[in-house]
């Protein structure tokens, strides 16, 4: 349990850290006053000013935070609030553009990592009637080669491969129990009946082993990068599966976020740098959000200033309005750890 708590604590702090790193970046480059960068909470244990920026580490061993001069009143020194629009968006959008860019890196280290992989042959069990799959010509007992011409080396491959291609189409390899191959089509459905899947196959695996690999940096980059942008993918339809209601919506708090990073930690040092890599992008499309006191709430109103002609709303207005989505999101974070806590004390998980 403790362990569990301290993976999951510093998964968390390190993705939080790299955030703040983002906008902390964006500001020194751009010429705002950084009053102070910090690595956890107040108060603070060690503080050393270089230059004009005091950077500290504080005794709550979690996260860290950025102290911007005039992040809405323009009237403070060298005052991110006086600078141009792009200056503005540069630094609030700091944080989201290193939450993404950090996943190429991890994926990247994830695959040069020596890691287990499950290799095994998918079979098709049985096919729904006028499903995707029946219409296309898959029957039961055929072997599934590949997936968009991407090798079918299990299950999980499969499946992340109709979960991208929802509403679209995908196209699969089969043997059928004559040897003979052939290449179908279909279009996974984004709403299934009960119990049918997408695209209407239930299907075993055989001959499931178990391998290390490791691949050298040359094929890991690229393969990070392809798995980056097919979880982006993968995002993008649980969010709309969550809209039509396809999908069930599971928020997760840091609780939950921590419970996760302990449990998959058992898994081995990759498994970790990929759930690292999928919350920073969680982490980065949430604060896209154009809600008060996220990053996109902040870049809302630069937008608004931007549509009226550099008529801004005023200062006090803008950190009222912030003020109470911050504590609309306190609020929202109280009943999402109360549910992690009560999900993890009960035994259960998020994971499947």
């Amino acid at each position: 349990m403790i362990l569990t708590i301290v993976i999951g604590i510093v998964v968390l702090s390190v993705l939080i850290i790299v955030h703040e790193l983002g906008h902390f970046i964006a500001a020194k480059a751009t010429g705002c006053y950084v009053e102070e960068f910090g690595v956890g909470f107040p108060p603070r244990l060690y503080g050393k000013k270089i230059g004009e920026t005091i950077y500290s580490i504080n005794w709550i061993p979690f996260g860290g935070f950025n102290k911007i001069s005039g992040e809405v009143d323009p009237s403070a020194t060298r005052a991110l609030a006086a600078r141009k629009y792009w200056v503005r968006f540069l630094v609030i959008s700091g944080g989201i553009i290193m939450n993404l860019i950090l996943p190429f890196i991890l994926m990247s280290v994830a695959y040069m990592v020596p890691h287990d992989i499950v290799k095994e042959e998918v079979v098709v069990q049985e096919v729904a009637l006028e499903s995707p799959a029946e219409l296309a010509g898959i029957r039961a007992g055929d072997i599934i080669l590949s997936a968009n011409g991407k090798p079918v080396e299990s299950r999980a491959v499969l499946s992340r491969e109709i979960q991208m291609n929802l509403g679209g189409l995908i196209s699969l390899e089969v043997m059928h129990t004559d040897a003979t191959t052939e290449t179908v089509t279909c279009s996974p459905r984004w709403k299934p009946p009960e119990g049918q899947g997408a695209v209407g196959i239930a299907y075993q695996t055989v001959d499931s082993v178990i391998v290390s690999e490791s691949l050298p940096f040359w094929e890991a980059i690229p393969r990070g990068s392809v798995e980056v942008w097919e979880t982006l993918i993968l995002y993008k339809n649980g969010i709309i599966g969550m809209i039509i209601g396809s999908v069930p919506f599971t928020p997760a708090g840091p609780v939950g976020i921590v419970q996760v990073a302990g449990e998959v930690a058992h898994a081995g040092v990759s498994p970790v740098l990929e759930l690292t890599a999928f919350i920073s992008i969680a982490i980065a499309i949430t604060q896209l959000i154009p809600f008060p006191a996220l990053d996109g709430g902040r870049l809302l109103f630069i937008f608004i200033e931007w549509i009226r002609r550099g008529k801004r709303v005023s200062p006090k207005v803008e950190t009222i309005i912030h003020s109470i989505g911050f504590f609309v999101l306190l609020g929202l974070m109280v009943l999402i750890t109360y549910q992690d806590l009560a999900r993890w004390i009960s035994g259960g998980s998020i994971l499947p």
